[in-house]
């Protein structure tokens, strides 16, 4: 097994972005940010967009996970070979990519865009997945990691889902994988979400709103006072 996967067995991703237009929306920030989560233990930090991905990884000792951001529609999130590329040379360990089978721009399916990223670089390849099938897909496209990032963006015809993550489809995945490295990621709000994702087979969690954006955490207790 890879040395990176080895490392955040069992352990905590954190994923460190800004939204645009945010105050902390500059690479630099995005770094600091970033070690003092290593600092408080992370095993690795997942962050979006090429400087970032470049700052983040001059700072910090763990594996990168990089992906880039494009649009906010449909498949946004590293959506063709361009960007994966893109996302190796600025220095990421990992390339995360959504994995769903929805239209990208550049035509390719994921199990196309999976096998000419191989072709072209040696890196390590994280599926976005939605639900179950994708994951599937994910594993048959021999994936390194398979995570439930975008399980909560199902329509909501498709989902029962309560405010927390996606439980459900994790124990499901692990149960029919459980050789592949599985990984929880999508409102883990609470260290108890995070407890019940790793006790439900997850092989590492990524947290990111409830411990990189100040503005969503000031927001929940606003609103909570007011209340």
């Amino acid at each position: 097994m890879h040395p990176v996967i080895q490392a955040i067995k069992g352990k905590l991703i954190v994923s460190v972005q800004a939204y645009p237009g945010e105050p902390l929306r500059t690479p630099e920030v995005m770094a600091l940010m970033s070690r003092a989560c290593e600092l408080g233990g992370a095993a690795a930090i997942r962050c979006q967009g090429l400087s970032d991905i470049s700052a983040i990884k001059g700072r910090v000792d763990i594996p990168v996970i990089g992906l880039w951001k494009e649009g906010h529609e449909g498949v946004y999130i590293t959506p063709t070979l361009r960007h994966a590329l893109a996302v190796v040379n600025a220095g990421a360990d990992v390339v995360a990519i959504d994995a769903t089978d929805r239209p990208r721009p550049d035509g390719r399916t994921f199990a196309e865009t999976v096998a000419a990223l191989r072709e072209r670089a040696e890196t390590l390849v994280m599926a976005d997945c939605m639900t179950i099938d994708d994951i599937r897909n994910a594993v048959a496209c021999g994936c390194d990691l398979v995570s439930t990032t975008l399980s909560h963006n199902k329509p909501a015809i498709e989902t029962t889902l309560e405010e927390g993550p996606d439980v459900a489809l994790l124990a499901q995945a692990t149960a029919e994988f459980p050789d592949v490295p599985i990984i929880c990621e999508g409102h883990v709000h609470t260290p108890a979400d995070a407890k019940a994702a790793i006790d439900a087979g997850a092989w590492a969690v990524v947290v990111g709103t409830a411990i990189t954006h100040p503005t969503s955490l000031t927001s929940w207790f606003c609103a909570a006072i007011e209340e």
